[in-house]
């Protein structure tokens, strides 16, 4: 990326490695980092897979060369979120910092530390002749707006053949089962533009959608057993051009985490309330079975409850067979997310490490059965 890496490179070179290049979502870079990500990931497994980098650069699949069983996939993501103010920062948000046994930089737990483990797994797991394959998006941060092209990328081939997914974000190397699904919607109302000084002849529309949203108490909001509550929030709320006129325009833009893919109850509300109502982000929620065998031989604990981000395994499910186990378990530590001064423990890198090769060493060997 910034330079060449060995490919002998530990997973702490190889995260500072990624963390040196500004991925940032939207931007040039992320596009950059990906196709220079898979020149690395080529170089790493050499002819044992097939490295696919989609025609618009969005995404990558690296799927091995002669599939011949069931198919363990680490997907991952390459994006970041702004740095908000570099000169605030502790250390340089692109830095690479290593200092007291801790990593610095934008991206350090959200996800890169999680894609150097993965990166690793994936290669010792080809070597070792499992069927491995690795998933890495652009534009996770906005939305997984680069998980759709993993389709075409994987293919049919692939895909019916997963049979188990680990996300590696950050957990606290805890596994976690999944986590709710999102339903954002522009909502917009209409007015009457007037002067400000005789409001009676025209109709506000800013108070006519602060009416709609006072009403939030009577959403349809449902609740799962493991993901928990639905919940709502008023993003964005936007009217107006002047104190002195009366506002002919609203227009408010919400944010639903849902617990069930079908979300036609929250949108008919919203219908029923404003002139115009559009879908901006649908994602569907991830639980798998805690009881499945396959995460029952994880080799780290199970997390408290669901995460409360999103992920690109949202997509996932809507691509691969039905209860396919995914969990979403990687190093670092969640509240240092999106955080000014991103960082995560070297040592929780080097454990992560360690504890998807146990998992890819006990996958199934090329005509054989899982060990262990």
């Amino acid at each position: 990326m910034t330079a060449p890496i060995a490919s002998t490179a530990s997973v702490i070179e190889l995260t500072r490695h990624l963390l040196r290049r500004d991925a940032t979502t939207g931007t040039p870079g992320e596009r950059v980092a990906l196709a220079e990500l898979a020149e690395l990931v080529g170089s790493l497994v050499g002819d044992l897979a097939d490295v696919r980098l989609d025609s618009d650069g969005g995404a990558l699949a690296v799927v091995p060369d002669r599939t011949a069983g069931p198919v363990l996939l680490f997907s991952c993501h390459i994006d970041t979120v702004p740095v908000d103010d570099a000169e605030a920062w502790e250390h340089p948000p692109f830095g690479a910092v290593l200092r007291d046994g801790v990593l610095h930089g934008r991206g350090a737990s959200d996800m890169k530390s999680g894609l150097a483990a993965a990166i690793l797994a994936v290669r010792d797991g080809l070597r070792g002749g499992r069927d491995i394959a690795l998933a890495v998006t652009t534009g996770e941060e906005a939305g997984c707006l680069g998980a759709p092209a993993l389709g075409a990328l994987l293919g049919d081939e692939v895909l019916r053949r997963v049979a188990a997914v680990i996300v590696p974000e950050s957990t606290d190397n805890a596994v976690a089962l999944g986590h709710r699904g999102a339903f954002w919607v522009s909502v917009e109302m209409e007015g009457v533009a007037a002067h400000g000084s005789t409001p009676e002849r025209g109709v506000n529309a800013v108070l006519r959608l602060a009416d709609a949203i006072g009403g939030l108490n009577t959403l349809p909001l449902r609740e799962h057993a493991a993901l928990g509550r639905e919940s709502v929030n008023v993003g964005t709320f936007v009217g107006g051009i002047a104190p002195n006129i009366v506002p002919a325009a609203a227009l408010a833009r919400i944010d639903h985490r849902v617990v069930d893919a079908d979300v036609s109850a929250i949108a008919d509300w919203w219908r029923a309330r404003a002139d115009d109502v559009r879908t901006e982000l649908r994602l569907d929620p991830v639980w798998s079975d805690a009881t499945h065998d396959w995460i029952a031989s994880l080799p780290a604990p199970p997390a408290p409850g669901p995460v409360s981000y999103f992920t690109d395994a949202s997509v996932l499910v809507g691509l691969l067979a039905p209860s396919t186990p995914i969990v979403v378990w990687g190093p670092g530590d969640p509240s240092t997310v999106h955080a000014r001064n991103e960082r995560v423990e070297a040592a929780a890198v080097e454990r992560a490490a360690e504890l998807y090769r146990v998992v890819v060493d006990a996958w199934h060997p090329r005509g054989g059965r899982p060990r262990g």
